[in-house]
Parts: C-alpha cells; sequence; structure tokens
C-alpha cells in the first residue's frame, strides 16, 4: 500500500469519501477495507466490556488497551471519535457472587467496576469517552424488546421473549454459520422456545433476584440485547467500528447483528474490528474463558480453558510486580488479530525493549538538563516537528515517522509501529555517539536532538507510551539501589586491580535479572529490575563471593562481605548453603 505523506494528508472533517491510505480488517468482508465514516469526520466505536462478577484479569486489558491505541491514532489522524465501553452488571454470576459475600449485586459490581477501572488507569487506557452500565439503560432495554416483537422477529413465551432466528434470513453471516447447524441453551428454557437457536432477549424474574418490570412481567435482559440497545442509545443505529475479542465473534456479535439490523433495517456496524486471544501458552486455551457469560457457546480452543473461576485474575498483582506501562507494551508488540502468548517472562523481556528508551531518555536529560516527558510534541499527523533538508539524520527521523504512520495506516499494525520507535531510538542514539554530545554539545547540535526526541515523543504518545515517567515495579525497590551500589564499588574495584574475572562474572550475572551497568563520564548507572530483581542480585553476589574463596582471593570475597554488610545486608553459611537478610 502506499505510504502516508505528511505533505498530502487527508482531512477527514473536509475531505469526503474514504481515506485514501488508512484500511481495516472487517470479520464480515474478511478483507481489508478502506477506511470511510458513517458520518463525516466522525468515528463511533463501541467495545464489549466485562461482565463485572470478579476481579480483573489481563485477558480483560487486550481490548481496551488495543482500542485506545486505535481511538488516539484516529484522532491523531483528524476524526473526532466517540468511544463507547459498557459494563454489564446484571448476570447470573454477579447474582451468585452477591449470595455468596452476602452483599448486593449493586456492590458487587461497584467493587468490581472499581478493581477495572484501577487497571485501565495503570495500563493507561485514558481515552473511553462513555461507561454505560445494563442496570442503567433498562428503559432502552425494554424499548428495543418491544420493537422486536412488533417487528414479529422476537416472541414472548411464559413470560421470557425469545428472538427467533427463523425469521433473520441473514443470521450467521458474521460467523459464517447455518441456522441448521447451531445449537441452542438447554436445560429449562429448550420447552419455551421454538428453535433450539432462538436466544433469550428477556428472562422472566426467579424468586429473590434482582428484576425490572416489562410488558412481560418482571425480569431482566438477556445478554445479547444489552449491547444492542446501549449502542444504539450512544452511537445510532449505525456505527462506525464494533471491536470484541475473536470468542465474541459468535454467539454474542452475531445476535447483536440480528438484533438491531431486524429492528432498524439498515446495517448495524461498517467495521467489525476482533482482536486476537491472550493465550497462557501454546497450548491452553485462552485467558477468561470463551465468552464468559455464554452457557452454551460452542467449545473451539483446543486447550482447557483459563477463566476466572479456573485462576486467571490477579492483574493487579502483576500490574505492581511489571508496571502498567510493561504490560501496554507486551499487548501492543504483535498485531492486535494476532494471539498473544502471555508469561510474566515475556513481559519480562518486553521491559528489556523498554529500557533501550528508559536510557535514552536519561542520556537526553544528562545533554541538555531537559525532562523528555515534559516534551510538547505535534498531536495531528500533518503536522510533523522535522521539515525535510540537508540534515541526513532529520531525514531518516522523518522517514521513520512517515513508515510509522503507514503501520498504523495498514490496519493499525502496532507491532510494526513499534519497530519504527526502535528505529528512531537507535538513529538517535548514533546522532548523540557521532556528535560526542555527552563532552561537548554544540547547540545546533542540541536542538536537533531536541527535535528528534520530540519526533520520539508525538508517536509514542499515540501508543499510549512514556506519557509518564515509569512507576517503581516489583517491590524491594530502596534495597535494590542499595545492593546495586555494592555491585558497581564491586565492579570498580575489580577492573581497577584488573580483575576482570569478577568483572566479567559481574556483567554476566546481572542479564538474567534484566539488569545493565552504563558507564558514564559522571560515573556508572545502572536500569531495570522488577519482580524477584534482587533476590536475583543477591544470588550472583553469593555466587560471587563462593567463586572468590574457592580461588583464594579472599580480599573480594571479604569486601563483598563488608560492603553488604555497610548496607544492612548479612550473609550467613549454613549447612543447607549460603542465606541472606536484610535489616
Amino acid at each position: 500500500m502506499p505510504a502516508a505523506s505528511p505533505s498530502t494528508v487527508f482531512n477527514p472533517a473536509t475531505s469526503a469519501g474514504p481515506h485514501p491510505t488508512l484500511t481495516i480488517y472487517n470479520t464480515l468482508s474478511k478483507k481489508k477495507e478502506p477506511f470511510e465514516t458513517v458520518e463525516q469526520g466522525k468515528v463511533g466505536i463501541y467495545l464489549c466490556g466485562p461482565t463485572v462478577y470478579g476481579k480483573a484479569h489481563i485477558g480483560h486489558m487486550v481490548g481496551p488497551v488495543l482500542f485506545d491505541t486505535i481511538k488516539r491514532y484516529l484522532t491523531f489522524s483528524g476524526y473526532d471519535v466517540q468511544w463507547v465501553v459498557n459494563i454489564t452488571d446484571v448476570d447470573d454470576k454477579l447474582i451468585k457472587a452477591a449470595n455468596e459475600q452476602g452483599i448486593t449485586m449493586a456492590e458487587v459490581a461497584d467493587l468490581n467496576i472499581q478493581d477495572y477501572n484501577d487497571n485501565l488507569a495503570a495500563l493507561g487506557v485514558t481515552e473511553i469517552d462513555d461507561f454505560p452500565k445494563a442496570t442503567e439503560c433498562m428503559g432502552d432495554i425494554v424499548d428495543f424488546i418491544e420493537s422486536l416483537v412488533k417487528e414479529g422477529v422476537a416472541y414472548e413465551s411464559q413470560g421470557d421473549v425469545y428472538f427467533d432466528v427463523a425469521k433473520d434470513a441473514d443470521y450467521g453471516k458474521l460467523s459464517n454459520r447455518t441456522v441448521e447447524g447451531m445449537q441452542g441453551d438447554g436445560g429449562g428454557a429448550a420447552d419455551r422456545k421454538r428453535s433450539a437457536a432462538d436466544f433469550a432477549l428477556w428472562k422472566s424474574a426467579k424468586a429473590g433476584e434482582p428484576s425490572w418490570d416489562s410488558p412481560w412481567g418482571k425480569g431482566r435482559p438477556g445478554w445479547h440485547i444489552e449491547c444492542s440497545a446501549m449502542s444504539k442509545k450512544l452511537l445510532g443505529e449505525t456505527f462506525d467500528i464494533h471491536g470484541g475479542g475473536l470468542d465474541l465473534v459468535f454467539p454474542h456479535h452475531e445476535n447483536e447483528i440480528a438484533q438491531s439490523e431486524s429492528c432498524h433495517h439498515k446495517p448495524m456496524v461498517k467495521y467489525w474490528a476482533h482482536n486476537g486471544l491472550l493465550r497462557k501458552d501454546a497450548a491452553a486455551g485462552k485467558i477468561g474463558g470463551k465468552a464468559e457469560r455464554e452457557e452454551g457457546a460452542a467449545a473451539d480452543d483446543a486447550g482447557g480453558k483459563m477463566s476466572r473461576s479456573k485462576g486467571a485474575g490477579g492483574l493487579a498483582d502483576l500490574i505492581a510486580k511489571q508496571g502498567g506501562e510493561r504490560i501496554r507494551f507486551f499487548l501492543l508488540r504483535t498485531h492486535y488479530r494476532s494471539t498473544v502468548l502471555f508469561s510474566e517472562d515475556a513481559i519480562e523481556e518486553a521491559a528489556v525493549g523498554l529500557e533501550t528508551f528508559y536510557r535514552l531518555f536519561k542520556r537526553f536529560t544528562r545533554i541538555t538538563k531537559a525532562d523528555f516527558y515534559a516534551l510538547t510534541p505535534p498531536t495531528s499527523r500533518g503536522a510533523s516537528t522535522i521539515a525535510l533538508g540537508d540534515d541526513p539524520t532529520l531525514n531518516a527521523a522523518e522517514a521513520c515517522r512517515d513508515k510509522f504512520i503507514a503501520a498504523m495506516d495498514d490496519d493499525f499494525n502496532t507491532g510494526g509501529a513499534i519497530a519504527e520507535l526502535f528505529e528512531l531510538a537507535r538513529i538517535t542514539n548514533k546522532y548523540c555517539e557521532d556528535h560526542k554530545l555527552e563532552e561537548s554539545a554544540d547547540p545546533a547540535d542540541v536542538a536537533s536532538l531536541e527535535l528528534l526526541m520530540t519526533t520520539i515523543k508525538e508517536l509514542a504518545n499515540i501508543l499510549g507510551l512514556f506519557r509518564v515517567p515509569p512507576a517503581k515495579v516489583g517491590g524491594g525497590d530502596e534495597l535494590l539501589a542499595k545492593v546495586m551500589g555494592v555491585v558497581i564499588d564491586l565492579r570498580a574495584d575489580a577492573r581497577k586491580a584488573k580483575n576482570f574475572a569478577v568483572a566479567d562474572a559481574i556483567r554476566d550475572g546481572l542479564k538474567p535479572a534484566g539488569l545493565t551497568i552504563e558507564d558514564r563520564p559522571s560515573g556508572a548507572e545502572w536500569t531495570g529490575g522488577g519482580d524477584g530483581a534482587t533476590e536475583a542480585v543477591m544470588q550472583m553476589l553469593i555466587e560471587l563471593r563462593a567463586t572468590a574463596r574457592n580461588s583464594k582471593d579472599f580480599a573480594t570475597a571479604d569486601a563483598l562481605r563488608d560492603k553488604l554488610a555497610a548496607i544492612g545486608v548479612t550473609i550467613e553459611d549454613r549447612a543447607g548453603g549460603t542465606e541472606w537478610s536484610a535489616k
């Protein structure tokens, strides 16, 4: 596809027709399509949100992180974007949780909504405009169901209301399934339905459960109707992008289409955008289970599911260990339609990549005395900081910017965009080294450096990265800092004494902990860390001490012990091995 050019920018507010370079993959058509909005210059996005019966797990963050980035990019491209994420706060599992905890369903929902929002904030998801709750939209839901009954595509049965899939000739078009090949819910509902494939729009009340008034008696809505009603209320009868995980294609999104298009007689959505699932490893099912509410969903996953009831969760703990930016970066490294294999080792690997940028930001501060995070970049694709000219470095940086935009234009390819961000960091580091900016900085060279760093900030903002300095993660940061001070001293002593075996052992021992030491004119500095870093460094020092004693290098062994004692860390040799403790 042609590369985007900042000099020939499409203005969505004034330019008619599809965007000349921006494409999006549509699950309905099974191909990439030119991006053209329902209303000129405006984009409506609806993303299916959580059912808030328990704490959030990392699978709940995949869609929000991706669509937060998509909204940022569309805004950068000149569109006025409204993004809606619904909250399902009435459900069998919520009722069960309330009964088990001895609190109301609303209290269960409120606790878990707060947890969900806290996790979104930690991952930098800040662009959501509307958070409608099902319980706050009951009037809209009942009205929608009434319209379907009047259209003759829904029917009442013993206080329940069902959608009659036989009345929808297009049913199955999103998932490529036929009505004949589908199986609906069994159990007590089977004898109240005309067909096994029919699905509930309204469920009659059970004793002791929350319920709302309706023309069919007290009850509560089915899952699928909630999204049709809330998207219509906030985005209209037809809107631009509907997002969600691949596990929602059937039955949830298929049923949304049936409801909305049978009611309005027009397309519900222009583009169905489904993200790949997060899997714990190559063999297991996706994290979070199939669509967690859908009792009758067919099991497509080859491995066992990891739902909240089977151990997924603990996202707040994961964020405390790893930090939100690491997790966001990890999720954005691959294309949104790809499967993401999750492990903490994979997040640690992503953290190593982030250190490339953190070190560059520190270098920028050393050279300019300025704060990278305080830079103010352009906020639109037509307003590049860099003007093409005779400077090959600035021209190369502008080429990176164009390639970044081209990647994002190509179905929001965040993995390709991140590759250009790394290339821009490489170009910037090389510029610092070639011009010896840390030794003596010419004002013109510093000005060029600021242009390069501002471009990095501009593109990182689109990805939601490097907006604020990274939070300390992993716990024990104060102790880690002290221990790393000892490591730097030991390394300096070893190099001064030409004891390169010790110096090399320190360098190699830090790598598994994700730590590096860099020598600067002002002295050595260390970067990295995370969960388990302090323990890993201490084990490295214990091994170093044992090696020194075995080789009769008692000076190194004693210096190590004494320096650790000075910061309150004690090493003790016991029958079962050497142990350490800190005051």
